[in-house]
């Protein structure tokens, strides 16, 4: 048997790590190394434990999980599955655009969660399904809007003017 997916909670909800904690730990092949309340804490925790797969909440006081995903991303102390209670796409592009493997809603059922961890553990992304239907909605609408600037860059100005 391979070494367990060594797994740091990051919440500021005490409760919330306790859920995610009793989750994890039912699994055989994952093992919670440490908990933190906040990204900075985590910071320090992962400096000396670096792990598998950090799940990292966004919104946090004092360092937020976007800062301390960049951090952590940046000294590869560990893959990043980010999980909030909020479906804002902002928070998913900044996620992914600083490194993070993943994003989960915190309502996910267990089953999912469990493997989510499994997942990035493994290397791989992965995104909660109505994150993923609206990113690459967003990808093929930029693609479009692309295609659109180059065709006009071929036009003379008259032509441009014209469209106009």
């Amino acid at each position: 048997m391979s070494a367990p997916i060594r797994v740091v909670l990051v919440d500021d909800q005490a409760l919330v790590r306790a859920g995610f904690r009793l989750v994890l730990e039912l699994e055989e092949d994952i093992e919670v190394i440490g908990e933190a309340a906040d990204g900075g804490q985590a910071l320090r925790l992962l400096a000396e434990r670096p792990a598998d797969v950090v799940l990292m909440d966004i919104q946090m006081p004092g360092v937020n999980g976007i800062e301390a995903t960049r951090e952590v991303t940046r000294r590869q102390l560990g893959r990043v599955l980010m999980l909030t209670t909020f479906d804002i796409d902002d928070y998913v592009y900044e996620a992914l655009r600083i490194g993070a493997s993943g994003f989960l809603l915190k309502d996910a059922p267990a089953d999912e969660l469990v493997r989510a961890v499994r997942v990035v553990a493994a290397g791989d992304a992965l995104l909660a399904p109505s994150n993923t239907r609206r990113l690459i909605a967003e990808v093929t609408s930029r693609r479009e809007r692309r295609t659109t600037s180059r065709e006009l860059a071929s036009l003379t100005p008259r032509e441009r003017e014209v469209f106009e």
